[in-house]
């Protein structure tokens, strides 16, 4: 197998709206970005994967083809990927396989979503057959989840409260952060409306507009990288249906699996001890235990205990989401390769304020559709 590397990552500014830029100058923004962090230019590109949610979230069908001339994929190859809200991580994975089989030296990836031109509640509303409406969103679906998770291990009911103030602590340490808020505390987050039980307004994500890239290449084209290098040691995805009897969707078989194949690739054999930073899909504070327990670091209905602990602060033995995670910034295409690319800035050793002193492995993690579509990869400093 072919060594990749990531040597350019870049984002947008995130906010609520971003009026002041079109669809394709939103994701300019975050390419441009990565490729002066790469010194390249949209010349030296060889191919373009492109991702993001549902097409419905903005209105506009097929925008890989919208969009082809702002990446610079004339006469190039073109791949759009779409696995629900952990598009972005499967579309880094998919960049990744181009050069690891040799197709092509330098791969862009990029991944976006401009909520504030649709409406992600009707979006999400459509009638399937023989499936439920979703009707009352994406925290209407998940916090039966929740409540299971609660029920099953036993957590107090605070838990969820500490990682929505740890992840906003977090974002304020990141200027790319969609949500800065300088007055987070224990109090505003117990204080704020109840939308699904247990889920409060201050522990849900927001609905961001932006858009993440990076650029991946061989281990030859990395040579002349300008600065730190991110080595992909390893990457995995999985799925499972929406729906089959004794499915446990607070802890999904699929999950379980892709972290395991991942682990095995990465030859991690105890990732509590052997990673160093996690940026972990937690569009729901409840999600980190849940997630933590999913991806090994924790035995079941344990999960909690490390929040608890104090274990994934920045500080901690085990920082989770030092970024701010989805908590913090939610454009959902591109919340999975934000995770992805906060991972290698970690082990580059550029994450500036919200670095991870020492990150040499680093986890990102995605998520999607029903906690059914998986992707995930291992960041190291060094080749494996």
């Amino acid at each position: 197998m072919r060594h990749c590397a990531v040597i350019g990552v870049g984002q947008s500014r995130h906010a609520s709206r971003r009026d002041d830029v079109s669809l394709a100058g939103l994701v300019r923004e975050a390419v441009d970005r990565a490729l002066t962090d790469a010194a390249l230019t949209l010349q030296d590109i060889d191919a373009v994967v492109l991702g993001k949610a549902p097409d419905m979230f903005e209105g506009v069908m097929m925008p890989e083809l919208y969009l082809a001339d702002c990446l610079g994929a004339g006469n190039k190859p073109l791949l759009r990927v779409h696995t629900a809200g952990s598009v972005g991580g499967s579309t880094a994975i998919m960049a990744v396989n181009l050069v690891r089989a040799g197709l092509h030296s330098r791969v862009l990836a990029v991944a976006f979503e401009k909520q504030s031109e649709s409406e992600a509640m009707w979006a999400l509303s459509p009638k399937y057959p023989f499936q439920p409406p979703l009707l009352a969103g994406a925290g209407g679906y998940f916090a039966p989840l929740v409540r299971a998770y609660i029920r099953r291990s036993g957590a107090p009911p605070d838990i969820g409260v500490r990682v929505a103030v740890k992840d906003r602590k977090h974002a304020l340490l990141n200027p790319y952060a969609h949500l800065h808020l300088p007055d987070i505390s224990t109090e505003a987050v117990t204080n704020s409306a109840m939308l699904w039980d247990p889920l409060r307004y201050l522990e849900t994500c927001p609905s961001s507009d932006g858009a993440c890239a990076m650029v991946l290449t061989s281990e030859e084209a990395a040579r002349h990288a300008p600065g730190p290098i991110a080595w992909v040691r390893a990457t995995a995805m999985r799925s499972e249906p929406t729906m089959f009897a004794g499915r446990d969707q607070v802890n999904p078989q699929a999950g379980r699996d892709c972290a395991a194949a991942l682990y095995k690739l990465a030859g991690i054999t105890s990732p509590r001890r052997d990673i160093d930073v996690a940026e972990l899909y937690v569009p729901f504070s409840w999600f980190e235990p849940m997630w933590l327990e999913n991806l090994g670091f924790a035995e079941p209905n344990t999960g909690w205990r490390m929040t608890a602990e104090g274990a994934t602060e920045l500080g901690g033995t085990l920082p989770v989401n030092p970024s701010g995670g989805v908590l913090s910034t939610n454009p959902i295409g591109a919340s999975g390769m934000l995770r992805f690319a906060e991972a290698a800035l970690q082990v580059r050793g550029l994450a500036g304020a919200h670095q991870v002193d020492g990150a040499k492995v680093a986890l990102g993690h995605a998520y999607g559709g029903g906690s059914q579509f998986f992707s995930m990869w291992i960041v190291a400093r060094q080749q494996l």
